[in-house]
């Protein structure tokens, strides 16, 4: 299955907006086992649209077409799809009434060119947008399946997975059922995840298993896709995968699926009708500000507080050179003095200096509960931003291990000593 992704608008373009979509659509089709062959951008012109969709009907089984469905004059996706296949552009009665009871529910009249958006080539499928007025639509366009979807992120994101993305397993004759399993890790590189799970795929001798990576510092997502005739054989081939990972990777699981690290760590609070503080330098409130917007997060996170560099932490002295003393007494200082059950404590002495690759951060780590202490230091090269991104996981992550009983003290491959 040839697969070609159309991105439309000058926005894009000219880099006036970064294209995430195209990169989430790539993502989630490789997820199911689907390669992208060709990617392209083209500006709201009316010739160049056309050729582009000529081409791609040449070369493609399927092409998804974001972008310019809107109801302004730059909005060109459907009239050029349909000169492309050859038809007319009809008015598509029930997606208008769709239109205007979207404004209707929302105590707004609909501005009459919105009625551009049911204009559909005859020959099209309509695609519905649950959040939307742009619907989306399907159509033959030489030999390949073009689908046409929205710009807007959240519309994409809804139609692509819901609907899209099955139209076009349907049509490449994928297996039944594919199922994807992921697992999200901290403190070993891409490289030598690879290196741990070699042979994981063997494990499957119908090769129904395909093993992924997506590195996105400091986490690596490690995925496999299963496919199946069912979702039985799906999940019967999947569990000794899962826990051959599991046993394999080990306490550097920190999520899987949908979930992330601070949810996890604040659903282990959240288990023990915990509280927590939480103090940090230089992260610019970055771990408050993974944990305290999540729902539960009212009943767990106490209080947060924020330095850049200071002389005096909750009545402790801060020295000009940083050591485990001074780290547990601030935690067990913000402990007490906020009246939280645990405190996490994330002091960073950057190095001086340049912004540079080479420049690194000593980050020292404290936990504390009423009766019991946990304390880390690790030293992190690679910039200001390595630096950063890492003291916040690092720290979110030695707190998720002092809740789950695990070691807290663990080397992970991007520290030095």
């Amino acid at each position: 299955m040839r697969i070609e992704i159309i991105c439309t608008g000058d926005e894009v373009l000219t880099g006036k907006i970064t294209n995430t979509n195209f990169s989430y659509m790539a993502q989630k089709l490789e997820d199911v086992g689907l390669s992208v062959h060709w990617g392209t951008t083209v500006g709201d012109d009316r010739d160049s649209l056309l050729a582009a969709f000529q081409l791609a009907g040449t070369r493609a089984d399927a092409v998804i077409v974001n972008g310019g469905l809107g109801p302004t004059v730059d909005d060109l996706s459907q009239e050029i799809a349909a000169q492309a296949a050859g038809v007319e552009l009809v008015l598509h009665e029930a997606w208008l009434a769709k239109m205007q009871d979207f404004f209707s529910r929302r105590a707004r009249s609909m501005p009459p060119n919105n009625v551009k958006q049911a204009m559909l080539p005859a020959s099209a499928e309509m695609i519905d947008n649950p959040v939307g007025t742009a619907c989306g639509f399907a159509l033959d366009i030489g030999k390949a399946r073009f689908f046409f979807t929205p710009g807007v992120p959240r519309e994409l994101r809804r139609m692509l997975e819901e609907q899209v993305i099955p139209r076009i397993l349907a049509r490449a004759g994928a297996p039944a059922s594919i199922y994807l399993k992921r697992f999200h890790s901290y403190g070993l590189g891409e490289s030598h995840v690879d290196q741990l799970l070699t042979g994981l795929e063997a494990l499957d001798p119908d090769g129904g298993v395909k093993l992924g990576f997506r590195a996105h510092y400091p986490q690596l997502e490690t995925k496999l896709t299963v496919r199946g005739t069912d979702m039985a054989d799906v999940h019967r081939k999947l569990a000794p995968v899962t826990a051959e990972v599991k046993q394999r990777l080990g306490n550097f699981i920190i999520a899987e699926d949908d979930q992330t690290l601070e949810g996890v760590t604040l659903a282990a609070l959240a288990a023990r009708d915990a509280t927590l503080t939480v103090v940090e330098t230089f992260t610019a409130g970055e771990i408050a500000a993974r944990i305290a917007h999540l729902p539960g997060a009212e009943n767990v996170f106490r209080h947060g507080t924020v330095v850049r560099r200071t002389g005096n932490l909750f009545g402790v002295a801060i020295p000009a050179e940083l050591d485990q003393d001074t780290t547990e007494a601030v935690v067990h200082a913000a402990r007490r003095q906020t009246g939280a059950s645990h405190a996490l404590v994330v002091l960073i002495e950057l190095d001086e200096g340049a912004d540079r690759l080479d420049l690194g951060g000593t980050i020292w780590i404290g936990i504390a509960t009423a009766d019991r202490t946990e304390f880390r230091r690790s030293r992190i090269l690679g910039g200001r931003d390595w630096v950063r991104l890492g003291a916040v996981e690092l720290g979110l992550d030695c707190l998720r291990r002092f809740l789950q009983g695990l070691p807290v003290v663990e080397r992970i491959d991007f520290e030095r000593a």
